[in-house]
């Protein structure tokens, strides 16, 4: 039985879905003014790994994914390059679905872009003002009255009196209150605009959200996933705008994944600490980031490291190695370690333990490899199934031992000395046999001798 923390009650709970076996997801995507960073990555992941053990376990999920097209950031970006902001947007979401092919994460069932919903954004926006929860100062902008909504802080547990402390209102604004924020910002020279009621202008950040999870999934729906960074304002204005324009509670469960930090920071392109996927794909295998990213737990933070990026490749080559060289069988035993598994997901998605388990499952096929290869076999297949949940160990085990081979050494060259040392082997010629092993180990290749054969891989 799944259950999961919910960010709304600060505990876990055993998941119910509200609607039979479907389950609604929707979770705040990018906003597509530059490459995705590797914090980025992190919340893709962890939700890409919700995605798939909900499907596993059988639940008929539909999984919704925005992208943020128009706000401050990408309107000064395109104007520094010089172009429409839609140009910009266009090539950085092409940039994004490239770097989720890459680390292997599944594209939502959805995937709205706020700049196609500014109709909706309307519609709520003037709810909002009938119901009394929203006013028309006259400038152009919209503001949404925060003292009127008796729920406010319920996500993150903050008071608005405490709130109001060092709160101002700025010069340029027109607010009741220094806590009410835009939902329609009227005009300003040079910036892209939609005609509205109240005249021409863009949408606020959160009223986005609010109309495209809503409109995507209805009133209500069963999980509102982000970054951990998110849940105040963004997800606080979220429920404040949306449950007074609709009347009802907005999301049943809130996830919010942990961030990469370096150096006891927060990774943040803001801060300017940051590395873009592509830059770390440039070094690391897709499967390395990946597997660094799922083997923490999604609700803690992860400390970004040369260290730990190696650490996360010598897990899958220990992986890899178990897996390598025994025929392909269909998935057999193990019904123990699928179990621990199961159970570990289940409690929160709790990935440090299910990895754990695989870690189990490769110390057993390795002592069988030996003594029964078929049950080493059917074991292998079991880990490759188990590693599929977590959206690793798909590969096959030399394309991923020798990834960087490419450039790096002439494959066909130590396919032709690992041919001549065996011939010097069989004919006991071993001053030759260790001649080419050293020969070949100068090229930074680790040759492995086994049952099967010799194989090779690069060296770390």
């Amino acid at each position: 039985m799944l259950s999961i923390y919910n960010t709304l009650t600060k505990s876990k709970e055993v998941f119910k879905p509200l609607d039979g076996n479907k389950v609604r997801m929707y979770v705040c995507g990018m906003t597509v003014y530059d490459f995705c960073h590797i914090g980025h990555g992190r919340s893709m992941i962890a939700f890409d790994l919700v995605t798939r053990w909900l499907r596993h376990s059988g639940y008929d999920l539909t999984y919704v994914r925005n992208i943020t097209d128009i706000d401050d950031k990408i309107i000064n970006r395109a104007r520094d390059n010089g172009e429409s902001f839609d140009a910009l947007t266009a090539r950085m979401i092409d940039a994004m679905h490239e770097d989720e092919a890459r680390l292997n994460i599944l594209k939502p069932d959805l995937e709205p872009r706020a700049t196609d919903h500014i109709a909706g954004m309307h519609a709520m926006i003037q709810t909002l003002i009938d119901k009394g929860f929203a006013y028309a100062p006259g400038n152009g902008d919209v503001y949404y009255r925060v003292g009127k909504f008796q729920g406010y802080g319920k996500l993150s547990r903050k008071k608005i009196e405490d709130l109001r402390i060092g709160a101002r209102i700025e010069v340029d604004e027109a607010k009741q209150d220094p806590l009410d924020f835009v939902l329609w910002k009227g005009v300003k020279p040079g910036e892209p605009s939609w005609e509205s009621p109240w005249g021409p202008g863009r949408p606020g950040w959160h009223i986005e959200c609010s109309v495209m999870s809503t409109c995507c999934l209805g009133d209500t729906f069963d999980i509102h996933g982000g970054g951990n960074d998110l849940e105040f304002p963004h997800h606080e204005n979220e429920i404040a705008q949306s449950e007074a324009a609709t009347g009802q509670q907005y999301a049943n469960a809130w996830m919010h994944c942990g961030m990469i930090r370096i150096n006891g920071e927060k990774m943040s392109k803001s801060l300017g600490n940051y590395f873009t996927i592509r830059d770390v794909l440039a070094k690391y295998h897709p499967e390395v980031v990946r597997y660094l990213l799922v083997s923490s737990h999604y609700r803690s933070s992860i400390n970004y490291s040369e260290d730990s990026l190696r650490e996360s490749k010598g897990a899958l080559e220990r992986f890899y190695h178990a897996l390598k060289g025994l025929p392909a069988v269909a998935a057999a035993g193990g019904e123990d370690y699928v179990q621990r598994f199961t159970d570990a997901m289940n409690d929160d998605f709790a990935t440090p333990e299910a990895c754990a388990v695989l870690f189990d499952l490769v110390r057993e096929i390795n002592r069988l490899r030996d003594s029964d290869i078929d049950a080493a076999a059917g074991l292998a297949a079991r880990l490759r199934e188990l590693g599929g949940l977590l959206g690793v160990l798909q590969l096959e085990a030399d394309d991923f031992l020798r990834a960087g081979a490419e450039g790096k050494v002439d494959a066909a060259e130590v396919e032709a000395l690992i041919a001549a040392r065996l011939a010097a082997r069989a004919n006991k010629d071993w001053a030759e046999s260790d001649r080419i092993r050293d020969q070949i180990t100068a090229m930074g290749v680790v040759l492995e001798d086994g049952k099967g054969g010799t194989t090779w891989r690069l060296a770390d």
